[in-house]
């Protein structure tokens, strides 16, 4: 072999090692763990008390699925509200998301009450429970208070369902299956022994003057 031959074949092999150590170089890298990141993915911090969350965001959000149907009796007669347009069906599915996300809101610690709010907890017949005591009670079980929140999800995922499918019918048992999982959680951790036995006025009406809407009379 040539002293010219060697010396290609040398400079070839260095050029294509350049060529690699220049790839590798080039090639992105996994961005690294930032404080940033971590803070971004960190323990989620409340805002408000359970009773603010519920007030200002769960409450609303239910109305949407409560109000979607309803039978009312007036002097002019009975008065059916049914969703009808895609406007309505749009405002059942904002308040089923807000429902099915919101509720995990209530797995964050935090307070039952804004600070100085005690309920309606004084003397002995006092009408609700004092934060303390729901925080005991929570505390005591934890897994039943997180089956009262799964309870309420549930109700949000089903009534996405049902607005996927324009069901009028179905929305009666929604909003009948809401209702109980609201105030199954009320009785529990709020009002002290009381017990859910008054069924829904709608369904009451509904019964009484048959099948006014699309649900067939039970």
């Amino acid at each position: 072999m040539s002293v010219r031959s060697c010396a290609t074949r040398c400079i070839a092999g260095w050029c294509a090692g350049l060529a690699i150590a220049v790839v590798a170089c080039s090639s992105p890298k996994p961005p690294a763990s930032t404080p940033l990141t971590q803070e971004l993915l960190g323990d989620l911090k409340p805002v408000v008390s359970v009773k603010e969350l519920m007030h200002d965001m769960i409450d609303p959000a239910s109305d949407f699925i409560f109000n979607s149907v309803s039978i009312v009796s007036t002097k002019a007669g009975v008065v059916e509200t049914k969703p009808k347009t895609q406007e309505d069906w749009d405002r059942i599915q904002m308040g089923a998301v807000i429902m099915a996300e919101g509720v995990y809101l209530l797995k964050i610690p935090r307070p039952f009450a804004p600070p100085g709010d005690e309920n309606d907890s004084k003397g002995p017949d006092a009408a609700e429970l004092s934060p303390a005591q729901i925080k005991a009670k929570i505390d005591k079980d934890r897994v039943l208070w997180n089956a009262k929140i799964e309870a309420l999800r549930n109700v949000g995922l089903e009534v996405m369902e049902i607005v996927k499918r324009k069901d009028v019918n179905e929305l009666w048992d929604a909003a009948e299956n809401l209702d109980e999982a609201c105030e199954n959680c009320h009785v529990e951790y709020w009002y002290p022994g009381q017990k859910v036995t008054m069924p829904k006025i709608d369904q009451k009406l509904l019964d009484m003057y048959g099948p006014l809407t699309d649900k067939p009379k039970k």
